[in-house]
């Protein structure tokens, strides 16, 4: 007997009656679920999380699987034990989210219909997404990339002592295109140690850093090698690592993630792990994590350094989807992979977990540049289209570090204006929307915009250089080696940095 039930677009109700208390265990039918999307009516790739009474994840045979979740072409056929189920369907962040409670009572094949609707359609408004910390198979990849809707996903195959190509010879081809307009490249490589995470793109062949212990040898000596291949891109993986401000003052890094691995989709990690320690009362849990991040890269943007933000999720080693954490890169209607890096760096870009957030001020992409003549003031309009699954209270434009004005969701929801911004000197702003969940930080945040006047055509704290100065010195305290040479040849980047930082300070031009 075959039942089929269409779902709606954000719930499924599915009349199964309850299993007899007496029914065994073993006992099993057949299931097949089908995932359509709404208006076309065919099979679309999606993630499945199936869980049964017990909060067991279920597995689907032959599918890539990870943690609470399996990803399928839109349609598997499962065997399942009699019993109670719960299932969440997605397909990232553009696509509906399809729920509901599954009860198998007979031992009778059942398919079941569940359907998705697109929410956005970020690609044809050419926005393409990516993500820049994927640890999966790369056997996998091509549907974990459709099942979440992603354009580009570098994979990490060589990471500190692992490293797949030691036992595997690399395909002639680094880089794949498939499908109409998907995009992955198999020798991305994290170099994670004492002083935190440095992650690699584009490169030929791995970095020689499977014999590198936990504090030598500098990472800065990794960097200098990567640096001599060109293309190659320096993401700095989070921005509380200890070593951040070395990795800064060096000018080699490309991207860092301000929207990283600590924040998944159904919990946040509240620590800095072996980063540098936020102030846990001033910034509680859950959101503190993420504020903190969000504070320490308004810090570098204050000291004149222009990085864009990127975006990594770390699955297949931390509990989220490929995907989850992604950055928006516009292109206009066509991908082309190189320009999708071209556009990350010239930070043309936001960055999400969830909100969907485009901005424009004064008519221009993020990243860009706004000049006049010094005496003169500058008037930016910012207008934004935000498409979301989650409540939002506020949009937020943050000027210079801080939150200058917090307008209301339903305000915005009226106009789809955020106001004006009015600058009489140099410096940066963006917008940001945080979500109202209670249990992770999910939030958007668009690349800055900048802003110069006259002479000075960076603002430099003096705040947030000491800050950095502080900050790397403390880090000089924290190195352990008992080789004295080893020791030196480690502080000699600290001390570089160091004294960049302190010629930063002498030379601010601002509070």
């Amino acid at each position: 007997m075959k039942r089929i039930n269409q779902l709606s677009q954000c719930a499924v109700l599915l009349a199964w009656a309850f299993s007899p208390a007496t029914l065994s265990a073993q006992q099993t039918a057949p299931v097949t679920i089908t995932v359509l999307e709404r208006g076309s009516g065919k099979p679309i790739p999606c993630r499945v999380h199936l869980k049964d009474a017990a909060g067991k994840p279920v597995r689907a045979p032959d599918l890539p699987f990870f943690r609470d979740h399996f990803v399928c072409p839109g349609n598997v056929r499962l065997e399942l034990p009699l019993g109670n189920y719960t299932c969440e369907i997605e397909r990232g962040p553009e696509y509906s989210l399809a729920t509901g409670a599954l009860q198998i009572r007979e031992r009778t094949e059942s398919e079941w219909g569940f359907q998705l609707h697109r929410l956005a359609n970020l690609a044809g408004e050419g926005w393409w997404s990516g993500e820049l910390h994927v640890h999966r198979p790369v056997q996998d990849i091509e549907l974990l990339m459709a099942a979440e809707d992603l354009h580009v996903a570098p994979v990490i195959t060589w990471w500190n002592n692992r490293n797949l190509w030691a036992t595997n010879r690399p395909p002639e081809k680094l880089r794949v295109g498939f499908g109409e307009n998907r995009f992955y490249e198999v020798m991305g490589g994290e170099d994670e140690r004492e002083g935190g995470a440095l992650l690699y793109f584009n490169l030929k062949q791995p970095l020689p850093i499977t014999p590198a212990q936990r504090e030598y040898p500098s990472p800065m000596q990794f960097l200098a090698q990567a640096r001599k291949h060109a293309g190659v891109w320096v993401d700095i993986e989070k921005p509380f690592w200890w070593d951040v401000p070395t990795w800064l003052a060096s000018g080699q890094a490309d991207s860092i993630g301000l929207a990283n691995n600590h924040m998944c989709r159904d919990q946040m990690y509240v620590s800095e792990a072996w980063g540098k320690p936020r102030d846990a009362q001033r910034l509680p849990p859950p959101r503190g994590n993420g504020l903190w991040t969000q504070e320490i890269y308004y810090h570098i943007l204050n000291c004149g350094l222009r990085i864009p933000p990127s975006a990594g999720s770390a699955s297949g080693v931390l509990p989220n989807p490929v995907g989850y954490n992604r950055v928006y890169v516009y292109l206009g209607k066509k991908l082309d992979y190189g320009k999708w890096w071209e556009g990350l760096r010239a930070g043309r870009s936001f960055v999400s977990n969830g909100p969907l957030l485009r901005c424009r001020a004064n008519g221009q992409l993020p990243g860009s540049v706004f000049s006049a003549r010094k005496g003169k003031e500058i008037k930016i309009e910012i207008k934004a289209a935000l498409t979301t699954r989650d409540p939002i209270s506020w949009l937020e434009i943050v000027k210079n570090g801080r939150i200058e004005h917090r307008i209301p969701f339903e305000e915005w929801k009226r106009t789809g204006k955020l106001g004006h911004l009015k600058f009489n000197e140099s410096g940066w702003f963006l917008v940001r929307a945080i979500a109202d969940t209670p249990n992770t930080f999910r939030f958007a945040s668009t690349a800055p915009f900048y802003v110069e006047i006259g002479d000075s055509k960076r603002r430099v704290s003096r705040t947030s250089a000491q800050f950095f100065l502080d900050w790397v010195r403390e880090r000089k305290q924290r190195v352990k080696l008992d080789d004295p040479s080893q020791r030196a040849e480690v502080l000699v980047h600290h001390e570089k940095a160091e004294a960049f930082w302190a010629d930063l300070v002498s030379k601010a031009n601002a509070d």
